[in-house]
């Protein structure tokens, strides 16, 4: 017997995976209501998804030690939760002994059969599911290598990887932004920062950028206010950084989902808001536009984040909220994009619960910084990707995959300049393009980035094509 119980072909099964693919539509034919589809495959609250050691969820998809069972839907099994952590949240699945299954993934437009033996190892202290995610799911999303937006006229040639500028090694994250007084002002992790170093490791530590990147120096900021220490997932880490109007404004992840904090004093000490995102927005981020926002295009900040509580998760999207510059400290004040009134213009809502996608890429929105390049006129999006789903997760600071893209909005619609699942070097947790950085022309800049656990700064040169 395979998936169901029954005795069917491949093809057979592949049958029923499309027949649900299409709500129940056979070649124009409505077989079985679209709404009676809905049902079956939505969550239906009757499974826990990660039962015992947490700890362990840090290595990514190697979680034998617990085998996470999906949630159960009426006969199918769900992916709303993100169990299978690298693959889109509206997958489900039906499993059979043996590891039959047969599974569909909307966003995808994709059916896969699986029939044969068992998929697990028992003696690894593999079970059921691991072996499912493991050597059936996490290949199928590895091959995938597809940007997910239409190729842009303009492309990247980046400088040498010998060529890269690396400062303070063992530090990673540096959100970053363009200060009044020309420097700029950046937030490590995990660290201690530029010499004289700190005396002891940093999950959040602040500095200060001087000179162009080929005679670029920093200085420690020391803040009792603005410091936080715990490794890892367990100490609050900086996300985002941008000034207004001589303000410091930061995103700190970590802290119970993430939350605001701002300092009138270049960063000698911070205040926090008495409120957190609570929903989505787990690493966030601002877009940065000139020397103090003063390039801004109109009254708002705006905030991006992949659609997830977590900052270690993958999720299918990234959202967008905006907020009026002077107001930035109310979270009454922060509207969300809830949709498109036509292809590229947003429609906001204050309601978080209704914000949907401003960029989607399933199963690969990670993390990011972004930017107006006021030479090309274009919004430039840097994305860090992970490289393999299939290896054991070692983060990105060594090894994994970039995505550059453009937009004349700050909403869209995205095009691609720039994607790799394995770029030549360690993109780092994070990434961006400094607008001060940025030649008059706009084409060429530097890539600010956390790779390898340093500081790191790599020379671009973007090219149109329709020139």
């Amino acid at each position: 017997p395979n998936w169901g119980g029954g005795t069917y072909t491949a093809r057979a099964i592949a049958k029923i995976g499309l027949l649900m693919l299409h709500k129940g539509n056979w070649r124009g034919k409505q077989l079985i209501d679209s709404a009676v589809v809905e049902q079956v495959t939505s969550y239906q609250g009757t499974a826990l998804p990660y039962p015992v050691n947490e700890e362990e969820t840090i290595k990514g998809y190697s979680r034998t030690a617990f085998n996470a069972q999906p949630a159960s839907t009426a006969g199918w099994y769900s992916n709303f939760d993100g169990v299978w952590e690298n693959v889109p949240r509206d997958a489900y699945a039906g499993g059979g002994a043996k590891n039959q299954h047969l599974v569909v993934i909307p966003s995808l437009n994709m059916v896969i059969v699986r029939m044969g033996e068992n998929l697990y190892d028992e003696m690894a202290g593999e079970g059921f599911w691991t072996g499912f995610e493991k050597y059936l799911l996490n290949p199928i999303m590895d091959a995938i290598e597809e940007p997910p937006y239409p190729k842009s006229e303009l492309s990247i040639e980046f400088a040498p990887k010998d060529e890269v500028i690396r400062l303070a090694e063992g530090s990673d994250n540096w959100p970053a932004t363009w200060t009044d007084d020309d420097h700029l002002f950046t937030a490590y992790g995990d660290g201690w920062g530029f010499s004289p170093k700190t005396d002891i490791k940093l999950s959040l530590g602040l500095a200060q950028l001087s000179g162009n990147p080929e005679e670029l120096s920093g200085t420690n900021i020391r803040s009792n206010t603005g410091e936080r220490v715990g490794q890892g997932k367990y100490g609050e880490k900086a996300s985002g950084m941008l000034m207004v109007e001589g303000t410091l404004y930061m995103l700190v992840r970590n802290a119970k989902n993430s939350r605001l904090m701002w300092s009138d004093d270049r960063g000698k000490t911070w205040e926090q808001a008495d409120w957190t995102f609570e929903v989505s927005f787990g690493c966030p981020t601002f877009l940065n536009d000139g020397k103090n926002y003063e390039g801004a295009r109109d009254n708002y900040v705006y905030i991006y984040s992949h659609d997830e509580v977590s900052a270690y998760k993958n999720s299918d999207r990234f959202v967008l909220a905006r907020v009026p510059k002077n107001k930035l400290k109310e979270w009454q004040s922060y509207e969300y994009l809830s949709g498109y009134e036509t292809h590229s213009k947003p429609v906001w809502s204050e309601d978080i619960r209704k914000r949907e996608a401003v960029f989607v890429n399933p199963g690969k929105c990670y993390r990011s910084g972004i930017s107006y390049n006021r030479g090309l006129k274009k919004y430039l999006w840097c994305q860090t990707i992970q490289a393999s789903f299939s290896e054991e997760y070692n983060g990105v600071r060594f090894k994994g995959g970039l995505g550059i893209f453009e937009s004349d909005n700050p909403w869209g619609p995205w095009n691609t300049i720039f994607y790799t699942r394995d770029w030549d070097i360690g993109p780092g947790e994070t990434s961006s393009i400094p607008t001060i950085w940025m030649r008059d022309d706009g084409e060429t800049c530097y890539l600010l980035f956390s790779g390898d656990d340093y500081l790191s700064a790599r020379k671009l040169v973007f090219k149109n094509y329709s020139k």
